[in-house]
């Protein structure tokens, strides 16, 4: 794989509007064996404080295990949105993420980071591929993470029936999601995809309103455990159907041995947002 080395932060002011500037006419069957490196990436203590504020982390001068996502992003973008990448930005579906936090990291620890994508295979609604990041202190990794994205290229044909919801045991919480949180998201994180911003904006892309970041959604569900977890573990989820904004969710948490599985559903009748595990 031929690296790429940056020197700063790739803008997302300016790749967002590309990505919609390309529109729907890539196409094409392999992953590009290119990847992207940060070296030395310092952590801003403002900034981190406000996403811990925006996700529900107290505020230490320990990383969240979703805070990494948030520098890497940019460069994920950026590798998505280069000349040759099979799939255009806009429509990608983001349905899995596992994060492997190795160990503690500080927010005084210099990161680099490293990001490419792998695994580009058939899903029953179309194609699917991973996009890998890595973050490592004096050449030790201490973080990594595999995001799983759809390219959907199939129909069933029409709508599908959902199932009745299951009866449910009395959820650990219920949280209220505000209006607002898709702006407030996007302001610390980066992503400013429009379905996430404003209800005219996510008309546009056939969402009834604007609806929260899949990555809030596990940070927040992340951050209930906060006390609670070891040093090194892996917190794998899949996303299921998006939380419309404003709303109303129930987190649930099993405990599985030295694990827990967790989910997130609307309160109100119990369809699922999100599954996961910690292990």
């Amino acid at each position: 794989m031929e690296v790429q080395e940056l020197d700063h932060a790739p803008g997302l002011g300016l790749l967002y509007p590309k990505a919609v500037l390309t529109g729907f006419s890539r196409g094409g069957k392999e992953l590009p064996g290119t990847g992207y490196l940060r070296r030395a990436v310092p952590v801003d203590l403002a900034h981190l404080a406000q996403y811990n504020r925006v996700c529900g982390f107290g505020l230490t001068d320990l990383l969240p295990p979703t805070y990494p996502h948030i520098l890497a992003f940019p460069m994920a973008v950026k590798l998505m949105t280069a000349p040759g990448f099979p799939f255009p930005l806009v429509g990608l579906v983001h349905i899995g993420n596992r994060i492997e936090q190795l160990r503690p990291l500080r927010a005084g620890e210099p990161l680099d980071l490293r990001v490419w994508s792998q695994h580009l295979a058939e899903h029953e609604r179309g194609r699917q591929f991973e996009v890998v990041s890595e973050a490592s202190v004096d050449g030790e990794l201490a973080w990594r993470e595999v995001s799983t994205y759809l390219r959907r290229e199939k129909s069933s044909g029409g709508k599908e029936s959902r199932p009745e919801p299951p009866e449910l045991p009395e959820p650990n919480g219920v949280w209220r999601v505000a209006k607002d949180l898709g702006r407030r998201y996007a302001k610390v994180s980066g992503d400013s995809n429009p379905i996430h911003l404003h209800p005219l904006s996510a008309k546009l892309f056939g969402f009834p309103r604007h609806i929260a970041h899949g990555m809030w959604s596990k940070a927040r569900c992340l951050a209930a455990f906060e006390g609670r977890l070891p040093a090194a573990y892996t917190a794998e989820v899949s996303f299921k159907l998006p939380i419309l904004l404003p709303g109303k969710v129930a987190f649930r948490t099993t405990r599985i041995g030295e694990g827990w599985e967790f989910d997130l559903r609307a309160a109100r009748d119990g369809r699922p947002h999100l599954a996961g595990t910690i292990s």
